[in-house]
């Protein structure tokens, strides 16, 4: 509800889609307004973010080696630039054994497995925070559900701190915020009202910066770029390496191998670089060839992605793929 005593208002309609209201002229002065933000009822897939140009199918397929291994992940960019989208679409790549659990203000995630806790943060019931149940109170208790993977919807205050303890103490995390480069996050998440120490920031392990871009004609979500984070100093500044890069003048993606996470992988699962870097090709040759194919339904990319992971032999020779 939206009232005198509590004139602001976010939420979520029977369709999924966010709303914002305003209430009185004491808070919007031309008088009360209301935001709808609309949503697709079924989730953009991995092969539908390829065939928009959003990223490249080895993008894809780095992000996919990264959740199986349980690499920590932060979606950063501006407001409306594709995070919540490509937090989606990665979700697919996630195991389909594992447990996950999923925490937002207002419900936007949409998980295409059964193993998952979906938990969304509930308003105060009357006045001052009696009843209130905010992001920082359902992550702590997350921890209790005992999750193989905690997805947060967005983090913003003190609810960042309990998150990268997890990260810290060997929960595969996924999250979002507001950043527009990585400096700026790394500064984001030092400074009040998250005040991370560095060592916490160190256990990040990549950044997905996001941006609402203009190419030709039309506006367009790209992914700017991934950022691997090595080592992030006392004094706030950070060793990064960059994978992934997209180039604005020619709308291309472009990539090298020299990857900083699949070797911390490698040293962690006792896995060599150069059978990650092959698995990596093929299953870049996978997701083009799900693009090439038009698989782009919900429950074919998941049974495909599945699939995989019980028999990858079986599911490349069905594509033709060859090692």
């Amino acid at each position: 509800y939206v009232s005198y005593a509590q004139p602001l208002l976010d939420g979520t309609l029977p369709d999924g889609s966010r709303v914002n209201a305003t209430y009185t002229k004491d808070v919007t002065s031309r008088g009360p307004t209301f935001t709808i933000r609309k949503f697709t009822k079924v989730p953009w897939t991995p092969s539908q973010l390829i065939a928009m140009n959003t990223l490249s199918p080895e993008m894809l397929a780095y992000f996919w080696i990264l959740l199986q291994y349980k690499a920590n992940i932060l979606i950063s960019g501006g407001t409306a630039s594709g995070k919540t989208t490509l937090l989606n679409a990665l979700a697919f790549f996630i195991p389909p054994e594992a447990r996950v659990v999923s925490i937002e203000d207002t419900r936007e995630i949409n998980l295409p497995r059964e193993n998952w806790l979906p938990a969304v943060a509930r308003t105060a019931i009357g006045i001052g925070k009696v009843g209130e149940v905010d992001l920082f109170d359902i992550l702590k208790n997350s921890f209790r559900q005992n999750p193989d993977y905690l997805i947060v919807g967005e983090v913003r205050g003190r609810e960042a701190f309990v998150l990268f303890q997890g990260m810290a103490s060997g929960h595969s995390s996924l999250s979002t915020i507001h950043a527009d480069s990585v400096d700026t996050l790394i500064r984001r998440l030092q400074t009040p009202p998250i005040s991370l120490a560095p060592t916490l920031v160190n256990s990040l392990d990549c950044v997905a910066i996001m941006t609402h871009a203009t190419v030709g004609q039309h506006e367009t979500r790209r992914l700017r770029e991934i950022v691997e984070i090595i080592k992030v100093n006392n004094d706030g500044t950070a060793l990064v390496n960059t994978p992934f890069a997209w180039n604005p003048q020619n709308d291309l993606f472009y990539f090298k191998k020299q990857s900083k996470v699949f070797e911390k992988i490698a040293v962690r699962y006792g896995i060599s670089t150069a059978k990650l870097d092959k698995e990596f090709m093929t299953r870049s040759k996978l997701l083009y060839e799900l693009f090439r194919r038009k698989i782009f339904e919900f429950d074919q990319v998941e049974e495909v992605i599945n699939d995989y992971y019980k028999n990858p032999v079986e599911v490349l020779n069905k594509y033709n793929i060859i090692e």
